[in-house]
């Protein structure tokens, strides 16, 4: 009998074999996640085997009994949130047991008088800002993915939101969790406003994608919900003006919940009705009335300083009612069209050099379409660019090539301008290769984490290392 048929059997008789599940509907569910390289793959018939099994654990319990059953067998274990990831972070192979965390879905704790709330890791993000807002709160977190993401997703990858420019990231927001290693041992971590006892413990699992632990409670610093918001957006005639402005926003110390700067192909795609070939900035500013307003008045007079003419509150409005549609890869390939994005980031100094030189690299592939750009999120330090990319490949086959040329191409002009290749998005396996050239010196305190946690090696093999 196999390692991996000897971990089912003895989980079928611990768990019961409602929890652990083999039919093929919940197999392909849980073997991918949205990269859109693994739809490619299927869509042009090369299938990978799916995964030994399914386990839908009830409990942390559940979760450390598989997690001591699979580390004795050496059987890999890869954890499904809710497989909304973009970089293949969730690829899992025949001899695997995928650990879908979806049942583990409640809100645990709201703490009104501290502002912080505990939560089941497997809580779609939409459902946890919902359970806030009815008690008029938020996490201040609106990844586009919220509706199809999970908590834990969120810091497995190190996700940002959106509005992360007032309310900050994922790492900003998280103060205590529980969280069963490979061993099956649980470890918990009271919340606390901050710490000073020694290195930061809730870093270890921002992050690391499933490969030193499996996260199944967190708890969040949360917000009351703001008392008044700002709508306002500038038109400018190129990026650099643009990127100035953003920068003497932040330099300033002002923090709108949003700051958007989009390319001129991209407000084109966008705010036709009024970007007129330039170049787009979408302002929100939200919170006490006294301070949304100086932050307003504010921001209008750097951007118009900065060569931005105003263009109201349409672009932002158009932009906050359809800015959770998650793109659909099919009927792209019907047109025999790859699309994907990348996030990278910049210090300002290298910002423009960045956007320039990966643009340009992109658009030396074959069947390039487009490569644009927008600025999401941004600091005193520097911005994050979402680059966004279309090819025509004539035959879906020649897909998987240039979709990887495209991504070799922006990783190697990234590295090469200064910036990194990663904001938000995570590593998976599509940045896998540049991530020792990314961290340099410091890439081996990875490996020394995961043979510390993880010595048998059977958290999410092929992620990360």
């Amino acid at each position: 009998m196999t390692a991996v048929a000897q971990s089912i059997d003895v989980l079928r008789g611990r768990l019961g074999p409602d929890v652990v599940l083999t039919d093929k509907a919940s197999l392909g569910a849980c073997s991918h996640d949205y990269w859109v390289l693994s739809h490619l793959r299927r869509r042009i018939g090369q299938l990978c085997e799916p995964p030994a099994c399914v386990v839908r654990p009830e409990t942390t319990s559940d979760v450390a009994t598989v997690l001591s059953v699979a580390n004795e067998h050496r059987t890999p274990v890869v954890t499904f949130g809710a497989g909304s990831g973009v970089c293949g972070g969730v690829l899992a192979a025949p001899d695997s047991i995928v650990l879908d965390i979806s049942r583990l879905d409640r809100m645990v704790d709201l703490n009104q008088t501290s502002l912080t709330a505990t939560v089941q890791a497997g809580m779609r993000g939409d459902a946890f800002e919902a359970a806030l807002e009815r008690r008029g709160c938020s996490m201040g977190h609106f990844p586009q993915s919220i509706a199809v993401s999970s908590v834990g997703g969120w810091v497995a990858t190190r996700a940002s939101g959106q509005f992360s420019t007032r309310y900050g990231n994922i790492e900003d927001m998280l103060i205590g969790f529980e969280a069963v290693l490979a061993s099956g041992e649980v470890v918990r971590l009271k919340p606390a406003p901050r710490r000073s006892t020694g290195p930061d413990l809730c870093a270890l699992f921002l992050g690391s994608e499933g490969t030193l632990g499996v996260l199944t409670e967190l708890t969040f610093r949360i917000h009351p919900r703001p008392e008044h918001r700002h709508l306002s957006s500038y038109m400018f005639d190129d990026m650099c003006a643009g990127f100035e402005a953003v920068r003497l926003v932040m330099r300033a110390g002002w923090a709108p919940a949003v700051l958007r700067l989009y390319d001129n192909i991209e407000s084109a795609r966008h705010f036709s009705a009024h970007s007129s070939g330039g170049c787009i900035l979408l302002v929100v500013s939200e919170g006490p009335k006294s301070g949304v307003e100086a932050e307003a008045e504010a921001v209008a007079t750097i951007a118009r300083e900065a060569g931005g003419k105003p263009c109201g509150e349409a672009p932002v409005a158009s932009w906050l009612e359809r800015r959770n549609e998650v793109p659909t890869w099919e009927h792209l390939f019907d047109e025999g069209i790859v699309a994907d994005t990348i996030e990278i980031a910049a210090p300002w100094d290298q910002v423009p050099r960045v956007y320039e030189d990966a643009t340009a690299a992109l658009r030396e592939v074959p069947g390039l379409l487009l490569a644009s750009a927008h600025s999401s999120h941004s600091y005193v330090q520097g911005t994050c660019l979402y680059i966004t990319l279309a090819i025509h490949t004539g035959n879906l086959a020649d897909g998987p090539a240039l979709y990887e040329r495209c991504w070799e191409a922006t990783m190697r002009a990234t590295l090469a301008a200064g910036g990194t290749i990663s904001h938000h998005h995570g590593i998976g396996r599509v940045r896998r290769p540049w991530l020792q050239k990314e961290l340099g010196s410091a890439y081996g305190l990875l490996r020394v984490l995961k043979s510390a946690l993880d010595p048998n090696g059977i958290m999410n093999p092929g992620v990360l290392i």
